[in-house]
């Protein structure tokens, strides 16, 4: 058969077709993370419910069948990966849960839940989970996660994208919520107008020393010397996990401080999640001293007591000088006396008359 250049035209538009037709199919095995839209949610048996999160309060030993639901907002279907992990709050106080290479040691163990579930274009599927608690759990909150995960490879990297809710599982028991205060410090910045009062910078770290999750308030108060209060602030602390922390920093200006200032932080736990009959509400404060040496008001001390002395002095010298002045009056009016004596001569004494004398 003769091979004509009509027939090489139409064999490389063949094999061209065929690879544009296989794109599709490549791009819809190995979806791209940045194009797809979906959402994880807790539901029930017939599909979403309103919760933003699921409670879960139960026994040692005991087990619990809950649902979610998946929707895929994509124009094509996914295969999700769903996994559970152990939770925690970042430094900004949002939940998240351990990513795939770190393993899970508590709530997060306690799921189990199918390891893919694959959801069609604009679909919504239900999936059912359970949670089960070990029999020798602690009694307190267990934090976990549950995601669902689409992971692409690309090059020699694969990337993770998840999107799940938070599943707060408390094992019934002795509840204790405490809100211990650390490494409290105060300092204080003196105003150099002596007349105004200073800066104190305090910072601390609250942190969550009970077994259930805490949110509540922390009110630093100062005194001085005398015992006298300064200031006081009250503010919200932001909720905590078991063992989380949280490092505030607050300021206060206009504080009069003389030699001595003392910072005292105190803390007042509150419940969060399913109420619990008869929890330890456990408060707690922290106290520091810090030493001031108030430089603008002993400098106006030093001026006023400078003040002070050269008014004295300058006192002094106007009295030594008017008493000078009395002692030279009183001598130069000795002195003109003096002199007009000597310039007006001896007395005169009378003779006696010729007259007088011939009898």
């Amino acid at each position: 058969m003769t091979v004509t250049p009509l027939h090489r035209a139409l064999v490389v538009l063949a094999v061209a077709s065929l690879a544009v037709a296989a794109a599709p199919t490549a791009a819809a095995a190995e979806p791209d993370p940045k194009a797809l839209t979906w959402t994880v949610q807790p539901a029930t048996a017939t599909g979403p419910d309103q919760r933003r999160w699921i409670n879960a309060s139960l026994d040692p030993g005991q087990a619990v069948t809950e649902h979610l639901a998946v929707r895929n907002f994509s124009r094509t279907a996914v295969a999700f990966s769903l996994k559970a992990a152990d939770g925690y709050l970042t430094d900004k106080g949002r939940f998240n849960m351990l990513s795939s290479d770190r393993p899970s040691v508590d709530g997060g163990t306690w799921i189990d839940v199918q390891e893919k579930v694959t959801v069609g274009p604009n679909e919504t599927r239900v999936v059912p989970f359970t949670i089960t608690v070990p029999p020798g759990a602690t009694p307190g909150d267990h934090p976990a996660g549950i995601a669902a995960t689409v992971t692409s490879t690309g090059g020699t990297v694969n990337v993770e994208s998840r999107v799940g809710f938070r599943v707060m599982l408390r094992v019934n028991g002795s509840a204790q919520a405490a809100l211990a205060v650390r490494g409290l410090r105060a300092t204080y910045s003196p105003s150099w107008n002596p007349f105004a009062g200073g800066t104190v910078r305090v910072r601390y770290t609250v942190e969550n020393d009970g077994n259930v999750w805490v949110g509540g308030t922390s009110r630093v108060a100062m005194s001085d010397l005398l015992g006298r209060s300064s200031h006081e602030a009250t503010s919200a602390v932001e909720e905590l996990l078991p063992g989380g922390v949280r490092t505030v920093e607050t300021r206060a200006d206009g504080v009069w401080a003389m030699v001595r200032l003392r910072t005292t932080v105190s803390t007042s736990p509150t419940l969060l999640g399913d109420g619990q009959a008869g929890a330890d509400l456990r408060p707690a404060s922290a106290t520091v001293t810090t030493w001031v040496v108030p430089w603008a008001q002993l400098a106006l001390l030093g001026l006023l007591a400078g003040l002070l002395v050269g008014l004295r002095a300058a006192a002094r010298h106007r009295r030594r000088r008017l008493a000078g002045l009395l002692a030279r009056a009183r001598q130069e009016g000795r002195q003109e006396g003096q002199e007009s004596v000597l310039v007006g001569g001896a007395p005169a004494v009378a003779e006696p008359d010729a007259g007088d004398a011939r009898r």
